[in-house]
């Protein structure tokens, strides 16, 4: 496949860079599919830098979807300097087209600064990134990275950081036994509840929040009594 050079892009190139740019939602979406359609690596600059500005979350999937479809060794390298952006979107959608794309070599780049991101959603993609490109051996550092931010953000915060830790598997359960011992009552309940989504994980996750919270309240001892 030959790249395509950007002085001297064909007319149809033209449309579909315009088309990427559009104020209509639909005529951007139509444009990202096109592109991965049928994909050329002298887009990729285009795709990866729309999707640090897209508004529209349709539109930013099927950019990530694109981007899939080139080459990793054109697009890894590309999103990793994305990220580090000072658009924390541009950092997110990085993040999550590099999950996508499921290289290995992306997982150096996955810092503990990302994990722990100021922006909710930037931590987020962080740690859906992070369980899919874990190497075995670096498991349970990050699972105590993971743990340690319980209690961190609103409910979906909260979740994306739970079903990252169950999706790490069976090597969660010794820092979800120190976090089960913490002073905070907050992070307390968190880790029970994460406990339980590992124990069934198709529990719900409020349900598993307020059955942690009454077994935290009553303690251990009276939970089958008071369950009668």
């Amino acid at each position: 496949m030959v790249p395509i050079n950007p002085t001297h892009r064909n007319p149809q190139d033209t449309r579909l860079l315009d088309a990427l740019a559009a104020r209509n939602s639909s005529t951007r979406l139509a444009a990202a599919l096109a592109l991965g359609t049928h994909p050329e690596p002298g887009f990729v600059d285009a795709l990866v830098a729309r999707c640090a500005i897209e508004p529209d979350f349709f539109v930013r999937d099927m950019l990530t979807w694109a981007l899939t479809r080139l080459p990793s060794e054109i697009t890894v390298a590309k999103l990793r300097a994305e990220l580090r952006s000072e658009r924390a979107q541009a950092r997110s959608q990085a993040l999550h087209t590099l999950s996508k794309i499921g290289d290995p070599s992306a997982w150096s780049a996955i810092t503990r600064a990302l994990l722990h991101d100021a922006d909710d959603e930037v931590a987020r993609s962080a740690w859906r990134a992070a369980v899919v490109l874990v190497p075995d051996g670096e498991r349970e550092r990050l699972a105590a990275e993971l743990a340690g931010q319980f209690g961190r953000g609103h409910r979906e915060v909260r979740l994306s950081l739970s079903r990252a830790l169950v999706a790490l598997g069976e090597v969660v359960e010794p820092v979800l036994r120190t976090a089960l011992a913490s002073h905070d009552p907050v992070v307390r309940a968190q880790a029970g509840a994460t406990e339980r989504l590992l124990r069934d994980p198709d529990a719900g996750f409020d349900l598993a929040v307020d059955e942690a919270r009454r077994v935290l309240a009553l303690g251990p001892d009276r939970e089958e009594t008071t369950a009668c």
